[in-house]
């Protein structure tokens, strides 16, 4: 099982660095090309929705991505470091979740910015699983790989 793990300071600008980082990796972990552009837009959705919640909540840790590459699978892990997001919890239509069920639906911020990323994400990716906790929120994002071919 083969790991990369980036941090960086909750910035918009370095969202496009996890993007291509995330793609890479995939490409390298076996998934198919066809498959990549999802890779890098639900990337680029769960790190604007991290970096986003960093900045509103006024939290200096950096956001958390870490690529892992399965026997059969690629997962994408973004965290945050804002604590059960503030009493609020996002819905992900299809999703998993890991929080508390009984808990009531809300946006993170007014415009409903956050739940229309979430929305995006759960488009883009099949297997997703949200949760938040006292140490922060981690979107977990899975995709099938493809054994690489060895020609003789």
């Amino acid at each position: 099982m083969a790991t990369v793990e980036l941090r960086f300071s909750a910035q918009p600008e370095h969202v496009r660095t996890a993007r291509l980082v995330a793609a890479a990796v995939a490409r390298r972990a076996g998934v198919d090309e066809a498959v990549l552009d999802e890779v890098r837009l639900a990337v680029g959705e769960a790190c604007s929705r991290a970096v986003g919640l960093h900045r509103s909540h006024g939290i200096t840790a950096p956001v958390r991505v870490v690529l892992t590459e399965e026997e059969k699978t690629f997962s994408i892990e973004v965290g945050d470091e804002v604590p059960d997001h503030a009493g609020e919890s996002a819905s992900v239509p299809g999703a998993r979740t890991a929080s508390d069920p009984s808990a009531p639906d809300a946006d993170v911020d007014e415009d409903g910015e956050d739940e229309m990323g979430l929305a995006v994400i759960s488009g883009l990716v099949d297997d997703v699983e949200v949760t938040s906790g006292e140490s922060g929120g981690v979107i977990r994002m899975s995709w099938p790989t493809t054994p690489a071919t060895v020609l003789p």
